[in-house]
């Protein structure tokens, strides 16, 4: 496993926020791998982890990262938003000298994977997204929350994963309201994979046949799994993404 290493993202001329990242290189005309994990997730998760190992076998470039407040990165969790980890991701894949890229986002990654792809350009080749939930401060929030987020206040969740309740901050929420995809085309044109569970009670799977019928690309594949959740770790769920990213780079 490569080790962590930090990098410090230019905020304008200042110096901002050290994130934590791990960076398989390999000199390959294929492309590298970038995964993006989910609100209050890090690079430790298991298909992050596996994607990496996975990555080593076949020799392919990979890039694992925590976004700023989240895992060993900096700064606090508060104060992120899309656009914030959107920028801070295209400065560690800038930084690192990578000009061809496939995506991999899970649930809040599958968003901002998203954004990233029409940000890259014609250095994206691919993504891959799982339970991807674009637009979740829309659709996944009550009136009565929306009301109270416009009014600055901070919602919390119950978390079916851990103690602790999972927050919602007014900035975060503000931030993706005015970044919705789901409302015009997506000006995205590279082949597309949408994995996404029936059971998945977080994200409903109708959200990547959205994704799917937004896309301008016409090369996007939507695989549904019948008795799969949110999270989408099993190792039949792991094999599944790994096929995914594999035959894209076929």
């Amino acid at each position: 496993m490569t080790s962590v290493q930090f990098f410090q993202v230019p905020i304008g001329e200042q110096p901002g926020e050290h994130i934590a990242f791990r960076h398989l290189d390999h000199a390959s005309h294929k492309p590298t791998l970038v995964f993006l994990p989910g609100y209050m997730s890090d690079m430790d998760g298991g298909k992050a982890t596996a994607l990496l190992e996975w990555a080593a076998q076949q020799s392919i470039g990979c890039l694992l990262l925590d976004y700023s407040g989240c895992g060993q990165s900096c700064g606090d969790f508060a104060d992120g938003t899309l656009s914030k980890w959107r920028d801070e991701v295209l400065a560690l894949i800038q930084a690192r000298g990578i000009d061809n890229v496939v995506l991999i986002g899970s649930s809040m990654g599958g968003w901002l994977m998203l954004m990233i792809a029409l940000a890259l350009g014609p250095r994206l080749s691919g993504i891959v997204g799982i339970a991807s939930a674009p637009d979740f401060t829309d659709w996944g929030r009550s009136d009565a929350d929306k009301e109270k987020l416009d009014a600055g206040e901070t919602i919390f969740d119950d978390n079916p994963y851990g103690p602790e309740p999972t927050p919602m901050y007014a900035e975060f929420w503000k931030d993706g309201q005015a970044n919705r995809l789901l409302t015009s085309e997506i000006a995205i044109d590279c082949p597309v994979r949408l994995l996404h569970g029936e059971r998945d009670t977080d994200v409903p799977h109708r959200i990547s046949l959205e994704i799917a019928k937004r896309l301008r690309s016409d090369d996007v594949q939507v695989t549904l799994i019948k008795d799969g959740d949110h999270r989408l770790s099993r190792d039949s769920d792991i094999t599944l993404m790994l096929s995914q990213v594999q035959n894209l780079l076929d």
